[in-house]
C-alpha cells in the first residue's frame, strides 16, 4: 500500500532487467521513458507521462558506458525537475567513480565529490545506493543518502549454500576491508583473516605478492569478501595465497562485479568453488564466460527501500528480520 502522491519509476539504459524486477516487486509499472543518443553523441530523453507532483525514483547503475549512463541520469533528473516532480530520488546500485574518493597523490581529482555535486545541481533530492566503496562518500552530499548493504544477502548465502560454514574463516584481501569482514565474521561466529598486498620492488611495475597477516586458514573453508572486482588481479593473488596456505575450499563473495578488464577464463581456472556477486551490474554476459559465477538478486532490497522511502518508514529495518525473511529467491 502507498499513501500520498504516487510512485513514478523511471529507468535508464544501464540495467533495464533490474529496473523491471524492482517494478514487478513493487507492483508499480515503469513510466515510459526513452533515452536516446544523437549521431554526434549527445543524449536526449523523452518521458511519456506526467510526473508533476509525483514521487519520482530513477534507477540507473554506474556500469558499462559509465560516462554515458551518468549523463543520461543527470538529464533524466533535470527533465523531472523542470516537469515539477515533487521529489526526485536517484537509485544508483553501483555508484560511479566511487574509487576516486580521496586525493591520494598530487593533483589527483576527487571525482566522487564531483559526481555528488552534479547530481545535486541537476535536481536530485535523495540518493539510494548500495555498498559504497568508502562510507565517507555520503558526506560529499548535502542531501539524504541511504547506503544499502548486501551483507544480509551474503550471510544468508553462506548459511544456505556453503557446506561447513561453521568451520569457515572470513578473509579480506586488503586492510581496507577489515571492518567489512570482521562484521560478517562476528555475525557468523567464526574467525577472520587479513591479507597484505605488497610489491617486490619500489617501481610501479614490480611484481606483487600477498602474505597472510592475521588468521590461520589451514583446513578451513575460506570465504574471501570484497566490495568490488574489476580486473580480477586481487582475487587471483588472494585465492592462490589461500590455496598455498592450505585452505580446504575457497569461496569469493563480492558486492559489485564490474569485470571490466577481467579475464574470465583465468578466473574459471582459479582454485575456488564459486564467485558470488550481486546484480547491481548486469552479469548475463559474464556468467556465459565463467561457470563459477553466481548472482544474488538485490531487487527485493531496492524495491523495499523505495517503498519505505515513499511511505516515510525506517530504512534501517531492512537489515534486521525483514532481510532474513527475503532470501529464498536471492540466487538467480
Amino acid at each position: 500500500m502507498y499513501h500520498g502522491n504516487s510512485i513514478r519509476l523511471l529507468a535508464g539504459n544501464s540495467h533495464p532487467e533490474l529496473a523491471q524486477s524492482v517494478a514487478e516487486r513493487l507492483g508499480v509499472p515503469l513510466t515510459p521513458c526513452t533515452p536516446q543518443k544523437f549521431s554526434n553523441g549527445e543524449i536526449n530523453v523523452k518521458i511519456a507521462e506526467s510526473v508533476r507532483e509525483e514521487d519520482v525514483f530513477i534507477i540507473q547503475s554506474g556500469c558499462s558506458d559509465v560516462n554515458d549512463n551518468l549523463m543520461e541520469l543527470l538529464i533524466l533528473i533535470s527533465a523531472c525537475k523542470t516537469a515539477s516532480a515533487r521529489r526526485i530520488t536517484a537509485v544508483i546500485p553501483c555508484f560511479p567513480y566511487a574509487r576516486m574518493d580521496k586525493k591520494d597523490k598530487s593533483r589527483a581529482p576527487i571525482t566522487a565529490k564531483l559526481v555528488a555535486n552534479m547530481l545535486v545541481v541537476a535536481g536530485c533530492d535523495h540518493l539510494i545506493t548500495m555498498d559504497l566503496h568508502a562510507s565517507q562518500i555520503q558526506g560529499f552530499f548535502d542531501i539524504p543518502v541511504d547506503n544499502l548493504f548486501s551483507e544480509p544477502l551474503m550471510l544468508s548465502y553462506i548459511k544456505r549454500h556453503i557446506d561447513g560454514w561453521e568451520n569457515c574463516i572470513v578473509v579480506s584481501p586488503d586492510a581496507g576491508g577489515a571492518k567489512r569482514v570482521t562484521a560478517i565474521a562476528d555475525k557468523l561466529g567464526v574467525e577472520f583473516a587479513l591479507i597484505h598486498r605488497k610489491r617486490a620492488g619500489k617501481s610501479e611495475n614490480a611484481p606483487e605478492r600477498m602474505e597472510l597477516l592475521v588468521g590461520d586458514v589451514r583446513d578451513k573453508v575460506a570465504i574471501l569478501v570484497d566490495d568490488m572486482i574489476d580486473t580480477g588481479h586481487t582475487v587471483t593473488l588472494a585465492a592462490r595465497t589461500l590455496h598455498d596456505r592450505g585452505a580446504k575450499s575457497i569461496h569469493v563473495l563480492i558486492s559489485h562485479g564490474l569485470f571490466a578488464e577481467a579475464d574470465m577464463s583465468s578466473l574459471e581456472s582459479l582454485p575456488i568453488e564459486r564467485i558470488v556477486v550481486t546484480n547491481t551490474i548486469p552479469q548475463d554476459q559474464h556468467k556465459e564466460q565463467c561457470s563459477k559465477l553466481i548472482t544474488l538478486d538485490i531487487s527485493s532490497t531496492i524495491a523495499e527501500s523505495i517503498r519505505r522511502t515513499h511511505n516515510g518508514e525506517s530504512i534501517s529495518l531492512l537489515f534486521g528480520e525483514w532481510a532474513d525473511g527475503r532470501v529464498l529467491d536471492m540466487v538467480i
